[in-house]
């Protein structure tokens, strides 16, 4: 008799805070229509997902919470049954609350379980976070503070401290795109530590020092697009497709199992409602096997999402960066 498979949707991991965060999640950044992701979000929930992950930036946070509503009047879960992650866009530094505000007000919630800070960077958007990505006449993004340089990012995370002690809006904070020297500098200047950082994260992309110091802290590391992004490049690689075959699963299941298996959260999405309704399962990857998939990043490393906003950060292989003065 076979051993049934593991469900990824069955794993949780306790953040710092000692919330219980689910493994697996779906993320909602829009596809062509911003509107499909309302079926997304029901499908991913109907297959047993209890983490969606958004963003005032996406622009998708009205869908997800007719979703939410949908799913919470059919009585398929109750809103404690579900993880609600939102972020302030770094054009609303200078107001997370009042973004987090509208988050709440457009998703149909009274509290997420997680604000994150969107990135350790102050672009300069207005008192309602326009331009999302100012430029100026030259197309140089207009920063409030320099990206490579500048320490504001540490009063918008203190920012965050005082909405999770003064209010009942979030049950947890974090960051995400933090680089090594980013997440170094912010911590001595914190009183809540990080639950998570979130950034990209699959087989071609080995970010060790950072996720080792992340460890460390028992700041938890959630991978977006694990499968690389646009194209999902990462399930084209020879070893995951053999490690498909040979589980007899999906090749997301293949590199979402990489993330879990190694205490890291997965938040893949999809505009295809039968994919997420059947990557749910957790193939038993070996040690060795874990290793593998590590390594061809170590010989070949690629990072697919290279955002201007982005530079100056300090992350490592990503291009058009010329700002950083400092890596991973």
């Amino acid at each position: 008799m076979t051993t049934p498979i593991k469900k990824a949707t069955d794993v949780y991991f306790t953040l710092n805070n000692g919330i219980k965060i689910p493994a697996l999640g779906l993320g909602t950044v829009p596809p062509d229509d911003p509107s499909e992701v309302k079926d997304q979000v029901v499908t991913a929930i109907k297959a047993g997902y209890r983490l969606i992950d958004t963003a005032w930036y996406y622009g998708t946070e009205k869908y997800v919470g007719q979703a939410l509503k949908e799913v919470f009047d059919e009585g398929v879960v109750k809103r404690e049954d579900v993880f609600i992650t939102t972020k302030v866009w770094p054009s609303f530094w200078h107001s997370p609350e009042k973004s987090l505000d509208i988050s709440l007000k457009t998703l149909g919630l009274d509290y997420v379980d997680l604000f994150l800070q969107h990135w350790p960077v102050e672009l300069h958007g207005d008192e309602n976070g326009e331009p999302t990505a100012p430029k100026d006449d030259k197309g140089n993004l207009l920063y409030d503070d320099d990206p490579a340089t500048g320490t504001k990012f540490i009063e918008v995370y203190q920012s965050l401290e005082k909405i999770l002690d003064n209010t009942k809006k979030t049950r947890s904070i974090g960051v995400s795109n933090y680089s090594l020297p980013k997440i170094r500098q912010l911590l001595p200047h914190v009183k809540h530590v990080p639950v998570v950082n979130q950034i990209e994260y699959h087989p071609q992309l080995p970010q060790q020092n950072l996720v080792d110091f992340c460890n460390e802290h028992k700041i938890i590391i959630e991978a977006y697009s694990p499968v690389g992004g646009t194209g999902a490049p990462v399930l084209k690689l020879p070893l995951v497709q053999e490690l498909a075959k040979k589980y007899d699963v999906s090749t997301n299941e293949i590199v979402d199992a990489y993330q879990i298996l190694n205490g890291r959260i997965a938040i893949p999405r999809s505009s295809n409602l039968e994919r997420i309704k059947s990557i749910v399962n957790l193939p038993d990857l070996s040690e060795e096997e874990l290793d593998e998939l590590y390594q061809i990043g170590v010989i070949n490393p690629t990072r697919y999402t290279n955002d201007p906003w982005g530079y100056g950060l300090g992350f490592r292989w990503w291009e058009g960066d010329t700002l950083s003065k400092e890596f991973d």
